[in-house]
């Protein structure tokens, strides 16, 4: 008897972990579905079955939290009801076919914690609601065509450690904003567009481990702050208009040498002084 009441409650148990999610959760998966061709997935959906069993999906207590659907052959737009999943922690579309822009409710996922939707096609700025995302503690938008700035919003992602935008048609000057993520471990802006200086704030990102701001329009004086990153392990910001001097110590973090581009093309050596004392009195 009490090996048979055992076996019931585990059959309770399980059933419950496997309950249903609601119709609105259900119905925006489905609606994903649709904007994103599913019926041309690699992994498909069938809809007579649970969700807890559809490709990539994952449901904790009757809520999605998971979404991963990467390289699985997904076109078309991202439908604003995404915003629907309120439990969402990830959102993992990495390497699809996704065109159009950011839905601006994407702010609306204030449990999202990842969001990855590198390697595709999407256009247009990334949305001034991305700062609404408050758990968020990756974004990687990498490998798209996005454009425009980054958004001033972004100092509201206090918890973010990873910040990858390489590789995009992004302008305008690094907002100071950005110089506020205390937590920030990865920052990945190379290959863009950006304009500007490169404020001695940089300093202020004391957990960075990673800088590449390599192959933009950037320009000026590069911040001997930078020395003040103890954290920082991998550093790149060549092929950028930067001039003036630099230290040893920061001459030698970076991966290729500090090569800049001048204004007729034409690629050249920073100079380096490993007379610190000299090197300020130049940079004033």
């Amino acid at each position: 008897m009490k090996s048979f009441l055992t076996l019931l409650i585990s059959l309770f148990v399980f059933t419950v972990s496997f309950a249903e999610v609601s119709e609105l959760e259900k119905n925006t998966l489905i609606q994903l579905n649709q904007f994103t061709d599913g019926a041309h997935w690699n992994n498909k959906w069938d809809f007579n079955k649970p969700v807890y069993t559809w490709y990539g999906v994952r449901v904790i207590n009757d809520k999605v939290v998971a979404i991963d659907l990467s390289s699985n052959n997904l076109s078309g737009e991202l439908p604003s009801s995404i915003s629907n999943l309120k439990s969402l922690k990830s959102l993992i579309l990495f390497q699809n076919n996704l065109s159009g822009q950011i839905p601006v409710s994407i702010g609306g996922l204030k449990a999202l914690e990842h969001l990855n939707l590198s390697f595709n096609k999407l256009s247009g700025s990334i949305p001034q609601s991305i700062g609404e995302a408050t758990s968020l503690k990756s974004l990687e938008l990498f490998l798209n065509q996005l454009s425009g700035s980054i958004p001033n919003t972004i100092d509201n992602l206090q918890k973010l450690e990873v910040l990858a935008l390489y590789n995009n048609e992004l302008s305008g000057e690094i907002p100071a904003a950005l110089y506020q993520l205390k937590s920030l471990k990865v920052l990945q802006l190379n290959s863009n567009k950006l304009t500007g200086n490169l404020s001695k704030d940089i300093s202020k990102l004391a957990s960075l481990e990673n800088l590449s701001l390599f192959d933009n329009n950037l320009r000026g004086q590069v911040p001997f702050d930078l020395e003040n990153l103890q954290n920082l392990k991998e550093m790149n910001i060549s092929y950028n208009n930067f001039n003036g001097i630099v230290s040893e110590k920061i001459a030698k973090k970076d991966m290729l040498n500090l090569m800049m581009v001048n204004q007729f093309g034409v690629a050249s050596a920073m100079k380096v002084d490993n007379d610190r004392s000299k090197a300020i009195v130049s940079e004033e």
